[in-house]
């Protein structure tokens, strides 16, 4: 059964037609001049005219209008609830794209904020499959305001939101809505070299309050895709985005002073580095990047995360801009290259892109944090060499296969992985998703080079009404993916997760149904290592709200020990108030205690985690986030065990689109009883202030500085490290200033 599973991952359909769709086609207009804002602020919406009738000619030069935008969201198809018109055109150098959209100015939501901070305002959004593949397209969105908001929107995969190029925009509230102004320069989107082009395309608006998104064309969610919904765009004619080579140069000064609990002492060090990553598009439609010492500082820290007790590791996401670009052209369906694992890189170079209907994503780079130890340690000076290939074929209009081959080699030790997987879309809602994959281990000092295997195959079905995935994946026990995210190997899993939901029209409640779930795992002798069974009911409401409650039974194998675990969980989140957000939950069962003190066996304890976000912005430039998490295991008496807290206030003013001042407290500590855990008093708290100019991705100036104080002390002579009561003692300090600036030839 299992090898027909795995196998029909990769049976790839013959092409077959959109007939579900009629032709929808965008006769774009070329315009002498660029459209300027100011032409559009008294233009009214036409009204009366024939509504099926999406796109009319502009007069004017104003460009081809758009005027028929249908819901996806709530309604399937009913009328966008706001006025909206949208216009296109282009020029030599840009795409424009002008919406004209009417409201209540003192309900639309519109923020001054940091540059794709805009999740909670009123939107318009630019979808541009420049390929036509019907799989991947970029998206350009903006609030009423026009702050920025870019991305890549790939079939089957998460929006790819580290996708940051050079355009413009520009928005301003009117007395009866707003209207908002996307230059798209043809020299920041790749596509085929031809005198003529031929794109997907779709407009969009989003009405936070209402739980709106609404499109030209009509996107229907009761048919699985939404790239290959779009329209065409046609018109485009001899375009190109020229010559296109990039330089961007950075510099950091940075001054710290920091405990080294190594050789106890405190130390201060400075560091000045420069550094220079290069682009080149080749042929319109591949990007050749390379740097030099490149730029891997990280302005922003991490999101707040329960790490305490936890069975495996925790996914912290990627930040480093060298990795951000283009990361979609090396995903697979199992995380496979995960760029943190390459901690401190020096040289590297990435070709991405698509030629015809094949797309193409290679890197090679090293690692020199393996060098990072003192001699005669054999790894002194030493460094990690690391490369990925991943090439791409679409197959028919809507189905993928693709190849990818990771090696990370260090001092005779080497990680080799090798991974088929394929994306078949059949029907209207259904989708077969499959991977294989071979992993060749050599540790250092063993000359044993070790395979291990890999698998998965998922069914998928999205629907207005009912949702459905189904999974099977695998990875024996001698799988290795040093270079990729696995949290676990040796076991066989499958889930399968329902869910069916009711849409009341003219209510309050956009949504509600339940979701019901089964996840099973045994090792490769047929013994169940995990066993879950879930059930969910949420109930969705305007202004982005929803109320959930959830219900688990499980079955744990720990250390040989088999134990049964509950957990309930509560949460409400909601914006029902433009000013206020706020997202809360409460749960509460049983967990197991994955790290007793010594002499001590894992057993089953009562277990809580409290967690509370919210948002207020008491003006549009003002901004105030409060994160508080609170998780705690006790015995079945009672009796604490251990406890982590965490709490985050983050505090940022946006002068205006550009300019801004943030600050962050951060503070988490873990306690717990030394008898039954094991687990130190450890207590910190971290300040980060950072002021940031960002002109454009690329262009900007960061002036910042951290200190983070912990419960640690010197004492004695020679000094040791001791462990406090208070988080009084500045264990690490630092000011930096970071400046980098963009240039295009």
């Amino acid at each position: 059964m299992r090898f027909f599973i795995l196998l029909g991952a990769f049976v790839v359909a013959a092409p077959r037609s959109h007939a579900q769709h009629p032709a929808r086609i965008v006769q774009i207009s070329r315009v002498s001049s660029p459209p300027h804002l100011d032409q559009f602020l008294d233009h009214r919406h036409t009204e009366g005219g024939p509504r099926h009738r999406s796109i009319e000619t502009g007069e004017g030069g104003l460009g081809v209008v758009v005027t028929d935008l249908r819901q996806r969201e709530p309604g399937d198809g009913t009328p966008v609830s706001q006025p909206t018109t949208v216009y296109l055109s282009y020029d030599d150098q840009n795409l424009y794209a002008v919406f004209v959209c009417r409201d209540d100015p003192a309900k639309v939501r519109a923020s001054i904020a940091r540059r794709e901070e805009i999740s909670r305002d009123d939107a318009v959004v630019l979808y541009l499959d420049a390929f036509r593949d019907r799989e991947h397209a970029y998206f350009f969105m903006a609030n009423p305001r026009g702050v920025q908001l870019d991305g890549i929107f790939t079939e089957g995969q998460d929006e790819d939101l580290n996708y940051d190029v050079v355009w413009r925009s520009e928005g301003r509230l009117t007395a009866d809505g707003y209207v908002v102004r996307l230059a798209i320069p043809f020299r920041s989107l790749r596509f085929p070299r031809a005198s003529t082009q031929t794109w997907g395309v779709a407009v969009g608006r989003i009405i936070r309050r209402n739980n709106e998104e609404s499109y030209w064309p009509h996107l229907t969610n009761r048919v699985k895709g939404f790239v290959p919904q779009f329209a065409s765009l046609q018109g485009l004619e001899h375009i190109s985005p020229g010559r296109n080579v990039q330089l961007n140069p950075y510099s950091t000064l940075a001054r710290a002073r920091f405990l080294d609990e190594d050789a106890p002492a405190f130390r201060t060090e400075g560091d000045e580095r420069v550094g220079l990553d290069a682009k080149l598009v080749l042929r319109d439609a591949l990007t050749l990047d390379a740097t030099v010492n490149p730029d891997f500082s990280q302005v922003e820290t991490d999101d707040p995360q329960v790490t305490l007790n936890e069975r495996f590791e925790v996914f912290f996401p990627e930040k480093r801009p060298f990795f951000l670009e283009n990361a979609g052209f090396l995903t697979t369906p199992v995380n496979l290259f995960f760029s943190r694992r390459i901690v401190d890189p020096g040289t590297g170079v990435r070709l991405t892109g698509k030629a015809g209907r094949w797309a193409l994503g290679a890197i090679a780079i090293n690692d020199r944090e393996p060098g990072r130890v003192p001699a005669p340690d054999r790894l002194a000076g030493s460094r990690a060499g690391v490369g990925a290939l991943r090439v791409q074929r679409e197959l028919g209009k809507e189905s993928t296969v693709g190849f990818l081959v990771t090696e990370r080699e260090l001092k005779g030790s080497v990680n080799r992985m090798y991974s088929l997987d394929g994306r078949l879309r059949f029907g209207k809602s259904w989708a077969l998703v499959g991977q294989l994959i071979r992993s060749e281990n050599r540790e250092l000092d063993d000359s044993a080079l070790v395979s291990g295997f890999g698998a998965l195959a998922e069914l998928q079905r999205d629907g207005r009404h009912v949702d459905y995935v189904g999974r099977y994946l695998e990875f024996g026990p001698d799988f290795a993916a040093p270079l990729g995210f696995v949290k676990r190997t040796g076991y066989r899993e499958t889930k399968h997760e329902l869910q069916y939901k009711w849409r009341p029209k003219g209510s309050a409640v956009v949504g509600y149904g339940p979701t019901m779930s089964v996840l099973y795992n045994w090792d490769p002798t047929g013994a169940i290592l995990d066993r879950e069974i879930g059930a969910e009911f949420k109930v969705e409401l305007v202004s982005q709200s929803e109320v959930k409650v959830e219900r688990t039974e499980a079955f744990e194998l720990f250390e040989d020990v088999g134990f049964r675990l509950y957990e309930t969980k509560a949460s409400l989140a909601t914006e029902w108030l433009k000013w206020l957000a706020l997202d809360a939950s409460y749960t509460w069962g049983t967990a197991v205690n994955h790290d007793p003190a010594e002499g001590l066996s894992p057993f089953l304890g009562r277990a809580a985690e409290t967690q509370l976000n919210v948002t207020l912005r008491p003006t549009s430039r003002l901004r105030l986030d409060q994160t508080y998490i609170v998780s705690r295991l006790n015995t079945s008496t009672g009796a604490r065990v251990l406890s982590e807290r965490l709490l985050r206030t983050k505090i940022n003013y946006q002068f205006n689109r550009f300019l801004s001042l943030r600050a962050i407290v951060d503070y988490e500590a873990e306690t717990g009883d030394t008898t039954l855990a094991d687990v130190e008093d450890d207590k910190q708290w971290r300040g980060d202030v950072l002021a940031t100019y960002l002109l454009n991705p690329g262009t900007a100036l960061y002036v910042g500085y951290t200190d983070t104080y912990q419960n640690l002390g010197l004492f004695g002579n020679p000094p040791e490290v001791v462990r406090r009561r208070s988080a009084d003692t500045s264990i690490g300090r630092q000011l930096f200033v970071k400046l980098s600036y963009l240039l295009r030839f």
